[in-house]
């Protein structure tokens, strides 16, 4: 369901979701935890940001002595430039400001900037945020918004899904840290799966289980309200390239032996490790169920990047997006079908299922791939594949 509601919003255009500051002040704990002086002497820029809804300035901005930032740089963009009009409002940053325009205020993104006491309170905080109008409409791909980029240590944000690929391309080209929200599936894009795997992004610390909470301006779209504020549960998770203490804590695992005897999942006791039929790995369904005597190449739930510690594993390839040059496929489909569980034809041919994982079985629950002599396969949900790095002894 949340998946679903993810991509219309996506479709809609309708995907500004509010981060809630708590989320973000444990997120960033965690760097904090890892390196006091993460943020010291560095200029944030939030390029997707508003300060009068969003938390991302509000928490920077109230910890800016805390941190021991050197400039902080948020940018919203114009009203007229979301396609998706999601009651957006004038801000009381410009209402009570001077320089508030009413006839560009619609067309041209705004810039605030915190680096000075500016109010002479003895402390720099949000009511020190000094901002002005853009030339264009605030967009992170505009000229002026780039110039921002180059000056920038950090880039946090919140960016708007249907922009998330383009988004991560304009930071990584200019090789800056940052931390993002994107929903679970984007590892899986073949954008974004080959920098996990070069070791250029890796999952936050927050943990990906039940996804995070936003705050919605959508009049109908929202799962809950909580104090007068709609609330909406999307699949997402924090993203990064920023060091953190889980990142490089082991899994305790137990022996493949120990697994199949003990295992809390009922279909690792059952029926162990399969191999697939097209790939020269084993299917082990649930992260906590890796074997860890098992030395050859394994097929693990995207999830399992949550958990993911460089130092004990490597990443070898996905499944579904031509990824897997470590572990090719050995097998094609073609000259399969798809079916239902009712017996029918779905119309499709087994070159669908190309590239998956797929297993000699048929659970009773999903469609199958069958062939004229009767053989029967089926496909596993998207596999990443790795494998334990082994000290050489």
């Amino acid at each position: 369901m949340a998946n679903k509601k993810l991509y219309e919003a996506k479709n809609a255009k309708f995907d500004e979701f509010y981060t809630q500051y708590n989320d973000i002040q444990n997120e960033i704990n965690a760097y904090l935890e890892y390196n006091p002086n993460v943020f010291r002497g560095k200029t944030i820029l939030l390029p997707c940001d508003d300060p009068e809804w969003s938390n991302f300035t509000r928490f920077f901005a109230q910890n800016f002595e805390n941190f021991g930032l050197k400039k902080l740089i948020s940018t919203s963009y114009a009203i007229e430039s979301k396609a998706y009009k999601s009651g957006q409002q004038i801000s009381l940053f410009e209402l009570e400001d001077e320089k508030f325009d009413s006839t560009i205020t619609n067309a041209r993104g705004k810039i605030f900037t915190l680096s000075r006491d500016k109010d002479n309170s003895g402390k720099i905080d949000i009511d020190d945020l000094e901002w002005s109008y853009l030339n264009g409409d605030g967009s992170f791909q505009s000229e002026e918004v780039e110039k921002l980029r180059e000056d920038a240590d950090f880039i946090i944000t919140n960016p708007p899904f249907s922009l998330y690929r383009d988004f991560i391309s304009w930071i990584i080209e200019k090789d800056k840290k940052f931390l993002v929200i994107g929903n679970k599936s984007s590892v899986t894009y073949k954008e974004i799966f080959p920098l996990i795997m070069e070791n250029k992004m890796w999952s936050g610390k927050t943990s990906w289980s039940g996804g995070l909470w936003f705050e919605t301006k959508h009049p109908t779209d929202y799962d809950k309200i909580v104090d007068g504020i709609k609330m909406k549960n999307v699949s997402s998770a924090w993203f990064t390239n920023i060091e953190h203490g889980r990142r490089h804590q082991p899994l305790s695992l137990m022996t493949m032996e120990d697994n199949i005897k003990f295992s809390k999942h009922k279909e690792i006791r059952n029926i162990g490790y399969p191999k697939y039929d097209n790939y020269d790995a084993i299917e082990v369904s649930y992260t906590d169920a890796i074997p860890s005597d098992y030395d050859g190449v394994m097929g693990v739930p995207i999830s399992f990047l949550e958990k993911y510690n460089p130092e004990q594993f490597e990443i070898l390839g996905s499944t579904q997006r031509g990824c897997h040059d470590k572990v090719p496929d050995t097998k094609k489909y073609d000259d399969y079908w798809e079916v239902r569980q009712n017996g029918e034809r779905t119309g499709s041919s087994g070159g669908k299922t190309n590239e998956n994982a797929n297993l000699l079985q048929n659970d009773g629950r999903r469609n199958y791939f069958i062939n004229k002599e009767g053989r029967i396969i089926q496909s596993a949900y998207q596999r990443i594949f790795i494998r334990f790095r082994r000290e050489e002894k």
